[in-house]
């Protein structure tokens, strides 16, 4: 059976680097934002990191206390078995009118150039930033789940930043929030996010175990979901279990007087 995973599985594994991801066409060129390449490499590629995981300094992975939110947040990852899209998943959202953050790699969105128009236009979502290569943002070359890590700072910035670009290009606007692929991290490469001008998006839930789990056990996970949680799924596998057990859950959330958001409503 293949390992439960937060953000990718084994269907979800980064292609070989190969250079920069080509933009989808946009009216304006993508702007520069935060410090350069060259900057960012003198200041952290002395560092050595003293964490590494899901739970790293620098990752949010919870709401701020007091409130009854829950923010839903799906991950579309790209590249090989991953560029599918969810109708099913993003028009039970509209249709119930749930908010939610969506987390786009760069090679998603160049395969999906109509979809990925609507959901930006869709005041009801947000994008957030899921990589170039979707990748686990490591400065020292380590992986996760079998797919290779980022292999020094400068490969982070190029993961972080690139996708960032293509992004502010498309919206008008840079995102505010990124996941890597994999949702693994160091805590220097947090810092690069952070320097960037993005917030780091992690989870307490993990909804549909990197897109592996059946129905039932997507909507057993959804629906246990506490106040402030933020809870990880996928939208690039139609026909797996995602779509069907959010619906599921969603339902009996709202009236017991949850409430969704998406991160920036609250963060």
């Amino acid at each position: 059976m293949a390992p439960t995973t937060p953000s990718g599985g084994p269907a979800e594994a980064a292609a070989t680097p190969t250079g920069p991801a080509t933009s989808t066409s946009a009216s304006e060129p993508a702007q520069q934002h935060g410090p350069t390449r060259d900057e960012v490499v003198e200041r952290y590629g002395g560092l050595a990191p003293s964490e590494w995981g899901l739970e790293v300094s620098g990752v949010i992975t919870e709401l701020p206390e007091g409130g009854s939110g829950i923010a839903l947040t799906f991950d579309a990852c790209g590249g090989r078995g991953g560029n599918g899209y969810d109708a099913d998943l993003i028009d039970f959202l509209r249709e119930r009118d749930v908010p939610a953050t969506l987390f786009l790699n760069a090679r998603w969105i160049d395969a999906n150039p109509e979809e990925f128009g609507q959901l930006a236009a869709d005041p009801l979502f947000e994008i957030g930033n899921h990589g170039t290569l979707h990748r686990p943002l490591s400065v020292t070359g380590r992986s996760a789940y079998g797919i290779a890590g980022t292999g020094d700072v400068g490969e982070v910035y190029d993961e972080v930043a690139g996708n960032a670009e293509k992004l502010a290009a498309l919206l008008g606007h840079p995102p505010r929030f990124f996941r890597s692929g994999t949702a693994h991290y160091d805590d220097v490469a947090t810092r690069v996010v952070a320097d960037l001008g993005q917030r780091v998006a992690g989870f307490s839930v993990n909804g549909d175990g990197g897109a592996t789990l059946p129905a039932g056990e997507v909507r057993q996970e959804v629906a246990a979901a506490p106040r402030s949680a933020i809870v990880i799924g996928h939208m690039n596998h139609p026909g797996g279990g995602t779509a069907p057990g959010v619906a599921a859950a969603v339902p009996g959330l709202l009236a017991a007087g949850r409430r969704f958001v998406r991160l920036s409503d609250v963060l």
